[in-house]
């Protein structure tokens, strides 16, 4: 059985994104569970070298997890030979020009959403890293997600007959951080820093749009800044340049329509933080981060409208819970283990950085459409 170490730089890993879900709950997890082995038996062990602009910062997760390489010069970890992928998980306005360094330098790139700050720069990483003959993958979490995978095998299995549409609902109330500390950073509503939901999540939408059902095709959106005034981690005001929600109406290859709200500035009346209805000719069904309910056509009711006596319908209880799969672990730990495969074993994968230029692409059309009021059309190249 042969035993191999990938030593990965992960800078941005100070965040709270990068830190639980990359750092903690999937390299370090891989790491102190022996290492992943691929299908060739391989055991890979991946070991972090953490990289960031706050000494501090480092040097207190390195020890708090036993990381015995850590530094805030980026350049000097891209010079050494002995790493072998560089992840990033910082603000979206560093992320292209470190990752160009990575590439540079030879090695293979997995980073955060979005890309980078414009599809153009996006597709140029993309093209860069094709040139360099490096591997390169995107964070798609969102597909991992037991909820989500529950939804798909739905899908495959032709459960809901010809799909008619989808309504997704994602978000939460963030507070503004003057009365109550806000559960995100600052620069997520200032413009001029990268920041901005239709920014932050139609890159998400397009993937998961895509591999359930169909490349989008058109894309009409509503943005706004509910709160033009927050208060930043170090309690001075600011004004919220940014949007902090944004409502959109896909369309999608085939026929199917996508409705998605997210927003920053709502309170969540719903089980989950993210929520997709599927609708179909055939059955039904809601799907969140975990769990996935579902209706079929054989078992749908009859309602009929009639506002002058109290319903006696307890919709929700007609619905039937999906069992959770036996493997159902954190997602991000997931593709992680994926990527590593790719990476030692040149095992399949295909979220690459074109696909991540295709979402940075969706949310700049989406930001161009609220800006003209219409409809816009994707290019064929991005569909």
């Amino acid at each position: 059985m042969t035993h191999t170490t990938v030593r990965i730089a992960m800078n941005g890993v100070t965040g709270r994104m990068g830190h639980t879900q990359h750092l903690a709950r999937s390299v370090l997890a891989l790491r102190d569970e022996g290492g992943l082995t691929a299908a060739d038996g391989t055991v890979i062990r991946p070991e972090p070298v953490l990289v960031g602009r706050s000494a501090d910062k480092l040097r207190i997760l390195a020890d708090r997890y036993g990381i015995d390489r850590w530094s805030c010069d980026l350049d000097t970890v891209l010079g050494d030979d002995s790493v072998g992928i560089y992840f990033d998980a910082q603000v979206t306005a560093a992320r292209e020009a470190a990752v160009r360094k990575a590439v540079a330098a030879g090695k293979h790139v997995y980073v955060e959403k979005p890309t980078a700050g414009d599809a153009a720069a996006a597709q140029e990483l993309a093209r860069l890293a094709a040139a360099a003959g490096v591997k390169n993958g995107v964070v798609q979490d969102k597909l991992f997600l037991p909820g989500l995978r529950k939804l798909r095998r739905l899908v495959a299995d032709g459960f809901f007959g010809r799909i008619l549409s989808v309504r997704g609902e994602f978000g939460y109330w963030v507070f503004d951080g003057g009365s109550r500390p806000s559960q995100r950073p600052s620069w997520n509503y200032r413009a001029e820093d990268g920041g901005g939901i239709a920014a932050d999540m139609f890159p998400h939408w397009e993937y998961v749009l895509r591999e359930l059902f169909g490349p989008v095709t058109s894309v009409q959106a509503h943005l706004s800044t509910h709160i033009p005034r927050r208060w930043d981690e170090s309690g001075a005001p600011y004004e919220a340049t940014a949007d902090d929600a944004a409502y959109a109406i896909f369309e999608l290859a085939g026929g199917i329509v996508a409705q998605i709200n997210s927003s920053w500035a709502v309170r969540v009346h719903r089980d989950e933080l993210v929520e997709f209805q599927v609708d179909g000719t055939e059955g039904s069904a809601v799907a969140g981060l975990r769990g996935c309910r579902i209706q079929h056509r054989a078992t749908s009711p009859r309602p009929v409208w009639n506002p002058d006596v109290p319903s006696g319908d307890h919709f929700r209880a007609q619905w039937q819970e999906m069992p959770d799969d036996a493997d159902s672990g954190n997602a991000f730990k997931m593709q992680w283990e994926l990527f590593l495969r790719h990476v030692v074993c040149d095992e399949p994968w295909h979220w690459d950085l074109a696909a991540g230029a295709r979402g940075v692409r969706l949310a700049e059309l989406g930001v161009r459409s609220a800006r003209l009021g219409r409809r816009l059309e994707v290019p064929e190249d991005d569909r």
